[in-house]
């Protein structure tokens, strides 16, 4: 059955018509928590969002490299807020806002979606960057997505079971050679596990290769590893690295992509060319779009990577009831984190309770900074909290600790303790089946159930 498409304009709720119409675009952690913040306010929610899930995104390469799956960090965005009646939620890409008449826009294969607003709260995110080489993309994938994390589960395997059947071994040295670009610390933890899992988990599964020969690569073009980290654990998480086998290269500037590898450059200009059919991007993120369309019509300019910049209270200017958060937003320095995204997330909605209320505005938003962690292999990790700056098993023990404290869902945090335990304690990863789809798209074809 072909459903053809529509427009269609969300009335708001005919039996409270005086209800304050907040609309939440995004479900990610600021979108949430500022949906979930509204729960006692006497105001219509909807939450338009992309994907059906919120997503638990610093714990997105544990389902690139096989240890957790992706229900265990992304759970349904309607099971999340389903004893929230207040709320509404939406699938729907959203393509427009309409400052002028208070409206956003969404489109999904039903056709297009008109939501009217009294108050928006755009929480959009990011999506990564290539630095004007949007042509890397399909060679070298980012980060940003459960769809992007399959994909890269996909690559990393069936990169192994590639060199099991390659016989030049020219051939089979580009196959178990693994790229990362980007020493923050998604591209860190994702060198390390990608090292772990062939140096531990793999190492005994396979007949013609060792897996141990892997090569895996870190590249970044600065000249630090975790530089935000301060030098100390800088210099302690590269020598970690390189213990665990993988080459850190630092001052080495991605000038090309294609399906055969990459080439870096440094500063004197000195090309090398690695072959590879693994690369990964981690090394830059640009707000959505929707900034560009608020920037558009409310006259202001977006900074190098596309964020809004706001007011200090988290609004466009001139525009009050317009409220960036997250990843969108450029305010003081704020570092593009999970932190600063769900407490303006919540200041989002405690102003706007405090003005239906008609109370005084509360004060310019200030971020408390908990603190960033960030993994470097099993056992070991890297901690800023405040003036303390320490590595090694506590900050490991700790990084185990926060992140289960943000899984949405008892049921998730049970099973992410499982896996945890299965993966780092003992050698073994649940999640490393790869869809036939994604191994070989241009020549699958649906198989039997006994094949």
């Amino acid at each position: 059955m072909t459903v053809s498409p529509q427009t269609t304009e969300l009335l708001r709720d005919r039996r409270r018509p005086e209800l304050h119409r907040v609309v939440v675009i995004g479900s990610g952690f600021g979108g949430l928590i500022a949906a979930k913040k509204l729960k006692r306010a006497d105001v219509e929610v909807t939450l338009i969002s992309r994907t059906n899930h919120h997503l638990f995104q610093p714990l997105l390469y544990q389902v690139a490299t096989g240890i957790l799956s992706e229900g265990e960090i992304a759970p349904a965005t309607r099971e999340v807020l389903r004893r929230q009646g207040n709320v509404r939620v939406l699938l729907g890409d959203v393509t427009d806002i309409s400052l002028e008449n208070r409206t956003v826009t969404s489109q999904s294969n039903r056709g297009t979606t008109v939501t009217p607003y009294d108050s928006v709260i755009v929480a959009a995110g990011a999506k990564t960057s290539y630095f004007g080489n949007d042509g890397f993309a399909p060679f070298a994938p980012g980060l940003k997505s459960i769809d992007d994390a399959l994909d890269i589960r996909a690559r990393i395997m069936g990169a192994f079971e590639d060199a099991e059947l390659e016989t030049d071994p020219t051939k089979r040295a580009a196959s178990m050679t693994f790229v990362v670009v980007g020493a923050g610390a998604t591209g860190v933890e994702m060198a390390g596990q990608i090292s772990e899992l062939s140096r531990r988990t793999l190492r005994r599964e396979f007949r013609l290769i060792d897996p141990r020969d892997a090569r895996i690569v870190l590249i970044d073009a600065l000249d630090s590893v975790l530089g935000n980290f301060g030098s100390k654990l800088s210099a302690g998480a590269a020598a970690r690295l390189e213990k665990l086998g993988v080459e850190v290269w630092l001052g080495e500037k991605v000038v090309a992509v294609d399906e055969s590898g990459l080439t870096t450059e440094d500063s004197s200009g000195k090309r090398t060319t690695t072959a590879s059919k693994t690369i990964i991007w981690a090394a830059g993120v640009r707000a959505s779009a929707l900034g560009q369309t608020l920037a558009e019509q409310s006259g202001i300019t977006l900074d190098r990577a596309g964020r809004v910049p706001v007011r200090p209270d988290c609004t466009l200017p001139n525009h009050p009831e317009v409220f960036v958060i997250g990843d969108m937003m450029t305010l003081h320095d704020l570092p593009g984190v999970a932190q600063v995204a769900m407490q303006q997330g919540a200041y989002a909605a405690k102003a706007i309770q405090r003005r239906l209320a008609g109370r005084e505005p509360q004060k310019d938003f200030s971020y408390f900074d908990k603190g960033t962690l960030a993994t470097v292999s099993r056992f070991n990790a890297v901690a800023n909290v405040g003036p303390l700056r320490f590595g090694g098993f506590i900050a490991w023990v700790l990084w185990l600790v926060v992140h289960l404290m943000y899984l949405v869902g008892f049921k998730n945090r049970v099973t992410t303790v499982l896996h945890w335990a299965v993966s780092f304690v003992g050698r073994g990863r649940a999640e490393r089946a790869i869809p036939r789809a994604r191994l070989d798209p241009v020549h699958y074809e649906p198989a039997d159930a006994a094949a």
